[in-house]
């Protein structure tokens, strides 16, 4: 069996005193685990680190076996990835996230949206609103997407204010008012009606969003937690963009 493809590299775990095996997002065969031989050499070392892109090439006797990786660097970004808290936090919580979902399961649309959000790290503005829409594209592929493309009360897709914990479900100014203190907010750049950026507030209003949602569905039904990771970017970002204000964003915090 072999196959070659496209990938970026998670992670790695030692493996012997010479060999390691590396984690990494396929763009077709979606994440995948290898045995690199001398992967703890000099050479291959500083084309292992996370972020960093390659071409694989996997062999194995059959399907089902481990296999072995060969890797050819691509476009070695760690370096880059190491300037920032952003992009620091960025690539393992991204990986944490990509581990949520089977291994050997193909989603192309996410190593491409992996594979933007890597040369975006450095931005924090640009790396929190890329994060959260990642965040949402892997509740989608686990089977729990937000629909906020309408109101769940009047199928208006007008002044989109609210998210409904329960439903997942956008909910408009006029319908969501009532129970305002019980709806989630949904932050005005992730509205298909409108054209913002993200500031402060909605960028902290949109990872309470994606984490109350990952926390109910995905962490807290396998008995797991939100990795630092996530909790370090999500504190990186908004401290960039106001250095004053710095909001933690823990579950117990979120409305039920």
């Amino acid at each position: 069996m072999q196959w070659q493809d496209q990938a970026i590299i998670l992670g790695v775990k030692r493996h012997g005193e010479t060999s390691v095996i590396a984690e990494v997002m396929t763009r077709e065969r979606g994440r995948h685990l290898g045995l690199v031989r001398s992967g703890r050499s000099r050479t291959m070392q500083p084309v292992l680190q996370p972020g960093n892109e390659v071409e694989v090439t996997w062999r194995a006797r059959l399907d089902e076996h481990l296999g072995e990786f060969r890797l050819e660097p691509v476009k070695l970004r760690a370096a880059r990835l190491m300037e920032t808290a952003t992009a620091v936090y960025g690539v393992q919580a991204m990986g944490a996230l990509l581990r949520l979902l089977p291994e050997r399961d193909p989603h192309p649309h996410l190593f491409e949206a992996l594979e933007i959000i890597l040369d975006h790290l450095h931005n924090p503005a640009d790396a929190g609103e890329l994060f959260v829409r990642f965040e949402l594209a892997v509740l989608n592929d686990l089977g729990f997407g937000l629909d906020l493309t309408e109101c769940a009360a009047t199928g208006s897709r007008a002044d989109l204010a609210y998210v409904s914990p329960k439903s997942g479900r956008a909910v408009s100014r006029a319908a969501g008012e009532p129970w305002a203190d019980k709806m989630l907010i949904l932050p005005a750049f992730l509205s298909a009606q409108e054209n913002q950026a993200a500031d402060f507030e909605s960028l902290a209003a949109a990872f309470r969003l994606t984490g109350f949602f990952l926390h109910r569905h995905v962490y807290e039904p396998r008995g797991l937690e939100a990795s630092a990771a996530r909790e370090g970017f999500v504190q990186a970002a908004l401290k960039a963009l106001n250095p004053v204000q710095r909001t933690l964003l823990r579950p117990d915090e979120l409305p039920a």
